[in-house]
């Protein structure tokens, strides 16, 4: 399956369906979820790094329990916005499991997200290290699940 624009697959989803947003880290996937009318982005939860089709598995029974229609997945650039080995290698992935899980994918930027969750959890939220651990893979997730949410509205509405 190709990947689209997130405009695209906006547009492709039925109304009431929703978005999963992914933050793939090395070991741990981050999971979250928009609301039906695709506004907001709230933390899911997370997904160890195993086997394609486990995750796959994983994915299309979230899809199904949440009437999700597609995937929005964090796509690592450079800092200065080049693709680099790391993104190539998400863009790969992304594919083979939109593909595998019958789902349509974007791809957002996901630079600094992890580090803007774990900043407001120490700043705003007073969490630990070992209480951040715990949920910020579906923060970030939900963060950058936000900010697609946010620019692919404006770039319909207009």
């Amino acid at each position: 399956m190709a990947l689209f624009n997130l405009t695209e697959l906006r547009g492709m989803l039925t109304p009431g369906q929703r978005l999963i947003g992914l933050d793939p880290g090395a070991k741990v996937i981050g999971v979250a979820l928009s609301d039906v009318s695709l506004t907001l982005a709230s933390p899911y939860g997370s997904l160890p790094r195993i086997r394609l089709r486990a995750i796959v598995d994983a994915l299309v029974t979230i899809a199904r329990k949440e009437g999700a229609g597609g995937l929005v997945v964090g796509l690592p650039l450079s800092m200065d916005g080049s693709v680099g080995p790391a993104a190539q290698a998400a863009r790969d992935w992304t594919m083979a499991l939109s593909e595998m899980a019958g789902l349509p994918a974007a791809m957002w930027d996901e630079r600094l997200s992890s580090a803007a969750v774990n900043r407001m959890l120490v700043g705003e939220a007073d969490l630990s290290r070992k209480q951040r651990a715990r949920v910020v893979d579906r923060a970030a997730a939900a963060w950058m699940l936000q900010a697609a949410l946010d620019a692919s509205r404006y770039c319909a509405s207009r």
